[in-house]
């Protein structure tokens, strides 16, 4: 040992024997923190909308930020009434719409409203998503449709975030109790499972109380980032727990915590780097979910790893008379039958794994991203979902998409609003300038038509004279002299500007009505604010266009496309289109990049950390050839099915998978090429998979369990996808692993000496070791078996 290694170990093993002897008041601090946690939980603000982490140079997320500055968008739902008359339900329509909170109801004979005996009522609610009185509105709605086969579909307040939490906490005890049956299973002693629970539950409620400081995080990382925390981070116990286990055997207590912490801090330090590089690579993604679960998952492996290496040896001292006294036999089973055949397929079974894995290359190539929930399916469904897809499959499903345009020129409004309702793919196109206002003999009138005194005049039944005074103080009001001078009798005013005026000179006192007349008065003026709030800033109209188009298709793509042409045609660029089919655009446009950035970013810098760790150029190439391989073949599931499959949820998993379930790799190789210095390769790589599954087999089955239970418990179709891919991607991983990695290994054993940074120190061996060894193996199992006996 060089002098100076002697003072590293040294020093490593002072702070190790300080956390040990310490542990009381490390004790303490993590009881603070963790009550402290309690409280700071509640402090976080999650948002609950995917669209809010679109780059800020996206149409959506420009459309949308202006559309909250300059209007008004009021909460919304649908009802759904089946087995009902049309008479009972304009009926119910009356007593729904009486309700306090509702603003209005949409409801007629129309095949958008009535078919085959089912009512749709589209509530509009006197207030925004996000106000208390339109969830109290919500619910009296649903008390009042108790009695009625009636399905309701609305997303306000924190309702999706309720439902998302519920999902979650059953997903939790479930991973908990997979958790504890595994450790169960693959423990030494009884004691030494409640000693990682207090660890990684310590953990996990510190990450938890810790996501204040970021202000604010996204759904997706609330929802599932303890459940990973839990699964991605087990592993970092049970190396400190199986290295105090060795120790334990030669030494008393306090200085086999010492030594095992001395040897784990190293090897967890460079397992949970790769994890953390995967975990980073989401950092750089266009789409900005990627930044948030990126950081919130990273903060958990720290501080899962900062709780296994300062909590958990105090805890192993603490209690290590009670592990010590609840040993049990060891029931995770020898598996030398699988790696004996494992070793003798290495010639053969290689080969197969290259051609699946150019096949699953060029498959999963193809796979069927959607970008957004309109085509997922998920195994869960929350009432909201039920009411959807009963009024999908019964009315024709609305796609709106809302057009900003700057305003000022209701005439020019209103040939944009013509000319985008005659395209074959909207069916109404709604705008301030072409609501009606009246009709009469006939002739409709809109708010956006410009009107002559004598027009007025006629259409109005009011004297003539009067209005002639009435366009001469308008004018005065603009500062539009010329058309006084000119004569007032061709000066056009639109209809809601006129209005608008009179309502204020009558405000002022200028005209008197009588209670009637001022009360009808009122109830115009309350309407026209309630459509200038939502339509018209006086800085910038909305056009609201209700398609018959898919969300998302190439065919609702180029629509975008041909809309946005015809409105810069009469504004120039300053136009913008926004709704849920731009949105899709948006991610769409995106993905390709950030799907390339991840899978570049993931390997470099999972290349880095295993070319620091083994010094050798050939092994970093082999471990993850297998793990990208096991990317690969997941997504090539979904596309031989034909599923939809949520881009995010490739984009996390591939990520995740390519970070986390090289460990399992790593494991293997740490084994072999340690034992690799001590004896043949074959024998080498046998006892490393003996030694190497107990820890494999644990955190892969739990990271697995929790994946799978993600996705089959949670009804959002994002978190579900997550959840499926990241269950299957672990259990090919593993499979990989333990059958293909091994075979390579011994294959590329004189690629890795040679690529080797530095010498390998293996003790010579008799010339022909290997050849008998190499006979050995060759003998049949049976037979085999029978002299080992």
């Amino acid at each position: 040992m060089t002098k100076e290694h002697g003072k590293k170990k040294n020093r490593l093993e002072g702070i190790a024997r300080f956390i040990v002897e310490k542990r009381k008041a490390i004790y303490l601090i993590y009881i603070l923190l963790a009550i402290f946690c309690c409280f700071s939980a509640g402090w976080v603000s999650v948002d609950n909308t995917l669209t809010d982490y679109l780059a800020d140079d996206t149409e959506t997320s420009r459309g949308l930020k202006r559309m909250e500055e300059e209007f008004i968008t009021y909460a919304t739902a649908e009802v759904m009434v089946d087995n009902i008359s049309y008479a009972d339900a304009e009926v119910l329509c009356d007593t729904l719409e009486d309700i306090e909170g509702v603003k209005s109801i949409t409801f007629d004979d129309t095949t958008k409203h009535y078919v085959d005996g089912a009512a749709l009522f589209s509530v509009t609610f006197d207030g925004e998503n996000d106000d208390p009185l339109c969830e109290e509105s919500l619910h009296k709605i649903e008390t009042e449709m108790q009695d009625y086969d009636a399905y309701i579909s609305a997303e306000l307040g924190n309702t999706k975030a309720e439902t998302i939490a519920k999902e979650i906490n059953v997903v939790m005890v479930l991973t908990c109790g997979i958790i504890l049956a595994v450790l169960l299973f693959t423990s030494r002693t009884y004691m030494e499972v409640p000693v990682m629970i207090m660890t990684f539950g310590a953990a996990a409620i510190l990450n938890k109380g810790s996501n204040f400081m970021f202000g604010e995080i996204s759904f997706v990382s609330d929802s599932i980032a303890i459940v990973l925390q839990l699964a991605l981070a087990i592993d970092y116990a049970i190396i400190l727990c199986h290295r105090y286990m060795e120790e334990r055997e030669s030494s008393e207590p306090m200085d086999a915590v010492v030594a095992a912490l001395c040897k784990a801090i190293p090897e967890i330090s460079g397992s949970c780097l790769t994890t953390l590089s995967g975990l980073a690579a989401m950092a750089f993604m266009h789409f900005q979910i990627g930044l948030d679960m990126s950081m919130v998952l990273i903060k958990a492996i720290i501080l899962s790893i900062l709780s296994v290496f300062t909590l958990m040896p105090g805890l192993l001292y603490s209690f290590s008379s009670k592990i010590d006294s609840t040993h049990h036999r060891n029931f995770v089973p020898n598996i030398t039958g699988f790696t004996n055949v494992v070793i003798r397929l290495r010639h053969v079974t290689p080969i197969i794994f290259v051609v699946c894995l150019i096949a699953s290359f060029l498959i999963s190539q193809n796979c069927p991203y959607v970008y957004s929930y309109e085509h997922l399916t998920t195994y869960t469904k929350n009432d909201s979902q039920i009411a959807e897809e009963k009024i999908k499959d019964t009315f024709t499903a609305s796609n709106i998409l809302a057009l900003l345009i700057p305003s000022g020129d209701y005439e020019k409004e209103q040939q944009l609003a013509e000319e985008l309702e005659a395209m074959p793919e909207v069916d109404t196109v709604t705008s301030l300038a072409t609501t009606e206002a009246e009709e009469k003999d006939g002739e409709t009138l809109r708010l956006g038509d410009k009107m002559t005194p004598r027009e007025l005049a006629e259409f109005a039944d009011i004297d003539i004279e009067l209005v002639d005074l009435l366009y001469t103080a308008y004018a005065v009001d603009q500062e539009e002299y010329g058309h006084i001078v000119g004569g007032i009798d061709h000066y056009g005013v639109p209809l809601i500007d006129m209005f608008e005026f009179i309502y204020d000179e009558i405000q002022d006192g200028a005209v008197s009505l009588d209670a009637e007349q001022q009360k009808d008065l009122d109830d115009l003026y309350d309407e026209l604010t309630d459509g200038k709030d939502q339509l018209n800033s006086g800085k910038y109209s909305r056009l609201v266009m209700d398609l018959n188009v898919s969300q998302e298709s190439e065919e609702t793509f180029a629509f975008l496309d041909k809309a946005r042409q015809t409105a810069q045609n009469y504004y120039g660029d300053d136009v913008l289109l926004v709704g849920n089919a731009t949105s899709n655009f948006d991610l769409s446009a995106t993905f390709g990049e950030d799907n390339t950035l991840i899978s570049i970013l993931s390997i470099v810098f999972v290349m880095i950390v295993l070319l620091l760790t083994f010094q050798s150029a050939g092994v970093p190439f082999i471990l993850i050839l297998v793990i990208q391989g096991s990317v690969w073949m997941n997504f090539t599931y979904p596309t031989l099915r034909g599923t939809p499959i949520f881009f995010m949820s490739y984009l996390v998993v591939s990520s995740i998978q390519m970070g986390a379930n090289i460990d399992y790799a790593i494991v293997i190789t740490n084994r072999y090429m340690e034992l690799r210095q001590k004896m043949p390769k074959i024998e080498a790589m046998k006892q490393s998979l003996n030694l190497a599954f107990p820890t494999i087999f644990t955190s892969g089955s739990i990271l697995a369990a929790a994946g799978t239970a993600i996705g089959f418990l949670s009804s959002d179709g994002a978190i579900s996808g997550i959840g499926i891919c990241l269950g299957r991607g672990t259990l090919l991983s593993i499979l990989l692993v333990m059958g293909i990695l091994p075979q390579l290994l011994l294959l590329g054993d004189f690629i890795i000496d040679k690529t080797s940074f530095k010498k390998p120190e293996r003790k010579e061996k008799k010339a022909n070791e290997e050849e008998n060894e190499e006979k050995k193996e060759n003998v049949p199992i049976g037979k085999e078996a029978v002299e080992g006996a």
